[in-house]
């Protein structure tokens, strides 16, 4: 990996946080100048990452106008979810079955971290530990197709989260998460599918609580 693609992934990491945690609001116009100046990376890793979050429609070009967060589009989001729940049951049952065994402990430990900052009600801690458990899904599942296709969905989903339920109870959630993190760490595939079935489950009736409103 060259020092080019280095540099995009950390700016995509650190621009793609900047909106999930909505310090970029929807609907706002974004620059490049902006954004230089904001995280300190140069224009064309930049760049690279505005087209990939283009790619995953969580900005948007429009003529004269610029670069645009994208909207949150509450009605949307169930179908986003069905298409995720599918990726997520993949992703689950492949990474019970190929997790390393420091991929097994480190998952254990996230699995108290997390509840740890739920009752602490320490979001930001929270968000990290569920970022941080996402890739090593996606390293351990060892299936590239299915973990990048769900990637730009929990992005989206986090970014729901803050804008609908960040003063939520954070305990069920971590309850949910941790299940499938520890399930995962004693090679419990049924039980790591299953726990994933139940996050889905959960998201969706937040989303339709938010439809509701």
């Amino acid at each position: 990996m060259n020092n080019t693609t280095t540099l995009s992934n950390q700016a995509y990491d650190l621009i793609e946080e900047m909106i999930v945690t909505l310090k970029l609001k929807p609907g706002s116009v974004i620059s490049e100048s902006e954004l230089m100046g904001e995280i300190g990376i140069g224009r064309t890793p930049i760049r690279e990452a505005l087209l990939r979050l283009a790619s995953e429609h969580l900005v948007e070009t429009l003529p004269r106008k610029g670069i645009i967060v994208s909207e949150i589009h509450i009605t949307d989001h169930l179908a986003l979810l069905e298409t995720r729940r599918a990726l997520e049951r993949i992703i689950v049952s492949k990474a019970t079955r190929r997790a390393t065994a420091e991929q097994r402990k480190t998952l254990s430990e996230f699995a108290a971290q997390i509840e740890s900052a739920a009752q602490q009600k320490n979001l930001n801690s929270f968000i990290h530990i569920d970022h941080e458990f996402d890739h090593i899904l996606g390293d351990a599942c060892r299936n590239p197709f299915a973990a990048e296709a769900c990637s730009p969905l929990r992005a989206h989903c986090r970014r729901f989260w803050y804008r609908f339920h960040q003063d939520e109870d954070l305990s069920e959630s971590a309850k949910l998460h941790g299940a499938i993190m520890r399930a995962i760490a004693d090679n419990d595939e049924q039980k790591a599918v299953a726990g994933s079935d139940d996050l889905m489950d959960y998201l969706e009736r937040l989303t339709r609580e938010a439809i509701d409103k």
